[in-house]
């Protein structure tokens, strides 16, 4: 009998909790390391994760164990291509609640987007840079994936902006 592929909720309940024994003391970096590659192998698992490694105030991204990031490696193009997406969102968003006057909300999607950033000058080099450079063309010559996913979003051209600055941000280091 195959187990269970676990669903977005759930994926989130499991990494929140591994996360949490983890920075309690209770789990150790290779244990989270190999839960947390089972739970990135499928979509929803990857999404599940990043909400909680992006978005809460786990600290496991901003304290990245080698292990993790050794499995975040290995996961490659996926996990290059999700966190890339979620810097383009909370770039976005960011502009969105500072209009808004959401400080709070503000705060946390730059938090996201710095996350982002910092995750994506620590993974495979290429990987990262054809996804970023296919992320940046598409938004410039209008067309393509990326520019369906800005579309269907409805980001405006500050908030394009906003994205291409934090894209750049990462080929300065």
């Amino acid at each position: 009998m195959t187990p269970k592929t676990p669903s977005f909720e759930e994926s989130i309940e499991f990494a929140m909790l591994w996360c949490n024994d983890w920075e309690e003391g209770d789990l150790s970096d290779e244990v989270l390391a190999d839960r947390v590659a089972e739970l990135i192998r499928t979509s929803n698992g990857a999404r599940g994760f990043f909400v909680v490694g992006l978005a809460t105030n786990s600290p496991i991204l901003d304290r990245l164990p080698e292990a993790l990031l050794k499995q975040l490696r290995i996961a490659g193009e996926n996990v290059v291509d999700l966190t890339t997406k979620n810097l383009a969102m909370s770039s976005a968003m960011a502009i969105h609640h500072k209009r808004r006057k959401d400080k709070e909300q503000k705060e946390g999607s730059e938090r996201v987007s710095s996350r982002c950033i910092d995750l994506l000058k620590v993974l495979e080099t290429t990987l990262v840079k054809n996804r970023l450079e296919k992320f940046l063309s598409s938004i410039e010559n209008r067309e393509g994936e990326d520019f369906n996913f800005i579309k269907r979003w409805e980001y405006d051209q500050e908030q394009i902006t906003a994205i291409s600055i934090n894209i750049n941000a990462i080929a300065q280091n």
